[in-house]
């Protein structure tokens, strides 16, 4: 039923694409005015890129992917000025979306009938007989094509009403996979623009990497700077104290390398701590699950860790999932006021997927600054992907999967609770 009323909302989007091809047509042919076309136009192709979006969407509920295949906007554009409108014109999926626009309309115009006149048919064939009753002998039915003269024929019309919109509920949903294939012919990006999307969504990585990996050798060289730097400096001084005093007042110096053996056991934590932050030593040692449940183990709230991984991920990509759970599980202690939580790892088809859940007050948003952009950024730098699912209310679900193959296989399935 779900598919029949998709075939009337595609009748009814269909007329749109006819309304916006007209539009174009009229703005396009103002270009040559000073001034107003080249701010119309793309206006225009923003409520037609509008659209197609829109029909992406009702085709991936339809179980066909169309990905878009628009080249980011340029920087610094001005609305209406001369960069915005070559940005448009000069993208190719700006005329692949002009010319879906009418056979696009045609084919769901067409399709949506069909979808919606086979069961309205069943329909009136199963009306048939109770109509002819009441109405009696006189009424001829719906039309030449169901008038039945007998009761015996009004009977007849019962199965086969029955059997028609049957036939056309269970034939509206491929009708609307159909319409789907159709918007993809041209919604979708070809070779050369996937290419391109390629390119430039690995440019935007790069930068982030660098800008990251720029971000965390300065904090390195600040928590050196101001933490151990500062006490070993001190503790040279004490032990330069302790050195003169060791011979007029022996007492006073022998205080002096207790506060320097305090400093130096002090600095030695904050050590490790870097070197936790940089490369966890028990990520090399026990591995990302062992890792995990590590870190589990040392947060205030209780983490349940399932973990499903026959081997060992290469070194960067490891890391790169150990800190993108730990920033999650972070966020989750800082802000959602969880009492419980749940991280489960997995590696099936040359993906690993890391879901971390939590029972918190919900309403997780990447834009609010939670962290939750740093570990897309983290993810992205390894064609990762983050997916957000946090009501209002909770519970908080954070889908993160990454790319990547396994090496030293070994068997790591276990569970367990932090």
């Amino acid at each position: 039923m779900r598919a029949v009323l998709a075939g009337l909302a595609a009748i009814g989007l269909a007329l749109t694409n006819i309304a916006l091809l007209g539009v174009t047509v009229v703005v396009f042919a103002l270009v040559p005015v000073p001034f107003l076309g080249m701010a119309l136009v793309p206006w225009t192709m923003t409520l037609v890129r509008k659209r197609a979006d829109l029909e992406r969407r009702r085709a991936a509920r339809a179980g066909v992917l169309v990905p878009r295949p628009y080249q980011p906007p340029p920087q610094r554009a001005i609305p209406g000025g001369w960069r915005r409108f070559r940005w448009i014109v000069t993208d190719p999926a700006t005329w692949r979306d002009l010319a879906w626009l009418l056979p696009g309309a045609i084919v769901a115009i067409t399709l949506g009938l069909i979808s919606l006149a086979v069961p309205l048919y069943g329909i009136a064939g199963l009306t048939l007989t109770p109509l002819w009753i009441w109405l009696g002998t006189d009424w001829y039915g719906y039309g030449a094509v169901w008038s039945i003269d007998t009761f015996s024929e009004g009977l007849i019309s019962l199965p086969q009403g029955a059997a028609i919109l049957a036939g056309g509920l269970w034939a509206a949903p491929w009708l609307r996979r159909v319409d789907a294939y159709f918007a993809r012919l041209l919604l979708a990006p070809t070779r050369a623009a996937e290419l391109r999307l390629r390119v430039t969504q690995l440019t935007v990585t790069r930068a982030d990497t660098v800008d990251a990996q720029a971000a965390e050798l300065r904090r390195i060289e600040r928590d050196l700077h101001d933490g151990i730097q500062a006490r070993l400096v001190s503790l040279g001084m004490m032990i330069g104290l302790a050195d003169e005093l060791i011979d007029r007042n022996p007492s006073a110096a022998h205080e002096m390398l207790a506060e320097a053996r305090e400093a130096s056991g002090t600095a030695l934590v904050e050590l490790r701590h870097l070197v936790r932050g940089i490369h966890p030593p028990v990520l090399a040692e026990r591995g990302l699950g062992g890792a995990v449940r590590a870190l589990a183990l040392s947060l205030p709230v209780p983490i349940t860790v399932d973990v499903d991984l026959p081997g060992r991920l290469d070194t960067p990509v490891e890391s790169a999932a150990y800190f993108a759970v730990a920033e999650t599980l972070t966020n989750m202690v800082r802000h959602s006021r969880a009492h419980t939580g749940s991280v489960s790892l997995r590696h099936a088809d040359s993906t690993l997927t890391m879901v971390v859940t939590d029972d918190g007050a919900g309403g997780a948003d990447p834009v609010a600054g939670t962290g939750l952009r740093g570990i897309e950024r983290r993810l992205a730098a390894f064609d990762g992907t983050m997916a957000l699912s946090s009501p209002p209310g909770g519970p908080t679900v954070i889908t993160m999967e990454l790319p990547c193959a396994l090496s030293s296989p070994r068997t790591t399935h276990s569970s367990g609770t932090g």
